[in-house]
């Protein structure tokens, strides 16, 4: 989702918000290095996935099943943004939160979710080219995302990279989250045949789970919860681009 666009929604300013009615104390020295250390190896780890993709289509002539060549790489950076998820709800640094974090939670974890519990785990979903979709958006979306902390957390943020944070969203969001509901659905038979994930009873724990509905009932929560993220960054567009604009004609 984009992503995770998705990537989720943070700070106008990568780890900070513009306006607060206190000025939060930002992060010390160490923990600035750790994060920018962090930031610079997610961006490196997404521009692979890229270059994967596109040597993995120069080679075959095709965008068909493009998902094989980038797998490992796409799991393991996906699953490192976990590591930012917990920083962001232990509030680990200060001033780090600016934003939902039930949201940034949300397309977190529906992340990962695709990722293990749906791709990797219904194997027949692998060639769909709804596949293909969301890793494209998510791709995109996070090199523009890590890089713009990365320069944010240095001082030194391009227009050109606030730009495509706050901009190219508008299409790789409902690209990617296009691209999870159709996989998701496509799964949906394989895992009602195989009876994936399912807990039947009876049972010593006098507990039954239904795989087949929990994945209908997730494609649900992208109803309430899409329009939320998407509308959010809308409104963060509007007031750092535009902030962006009166400080270039103050000075």
């Amino acid at each position: 989702m984009a992503a995770s666009g998705s990537g989720g929604s943070r700070a106008d300013n990568g780890y900070g918000s513009q306006q607060q009615p206190r000025r939060r104390k930002g992060p010390g020295a160490l923990a600035t290095a750790y994060l920018v250390i962090y930031n610079v190896v997610m961006t490196a780890g997404w521009l692979v996935i890229a270059v994967g993709l596109v040597r993995a289509y120069l080679a075959k002539g095709s965008y068909h099943s493009l998902y094989y060549s980038i797998e490992k790489p796409l799991k393991f950076f996906q699953t490192g943004a976990l590591l930012e998820e917990y920083l962001l709800i232990a509030k680990y640094l200060p001033g780090i939160v600016p934003s939902s974090v039930v949201l940034t939670a949300f397309q977190v974890m529906s992340r990962v979710f695709l990722t293990w519990a749906v791709t990797h785990s219904v194997k027949e979903v692998q060639t769909e080219d709804s596949v293909l979709l969301f890793v494209v958006a998510w791709t995109i979306t996070e090199i523009i995302r890590y890089s713009f902390y990365t320069f944010s957390l240095l001082n030194h943020l391009p227009y050109l990279i606030k730009w495509a944070r706050y901009t190219l969203f508008i299409i790789l969001y409902p690209m990617g989250v296009s691209g999870e509901l159709l996989t998701i659905y496509a799964a949906l038979p394989f895992v009602r045949q195989s009876g994936l994930y399912s807990i039947s009873l009876p049972n010593k724990y006098n507990f039954s789970f239904d795989y087949y509905t929990f994945l209908i009932l997730v494609m649900i929560s992208y109803i309430p919860i899409f329009p939320q993220l998407y509308f959010h960054m809308l409104h963060q567009r509007r007031k750092v681009l535009s902030h962006t604009e009166e400080h270039k004609k103050s000075e």
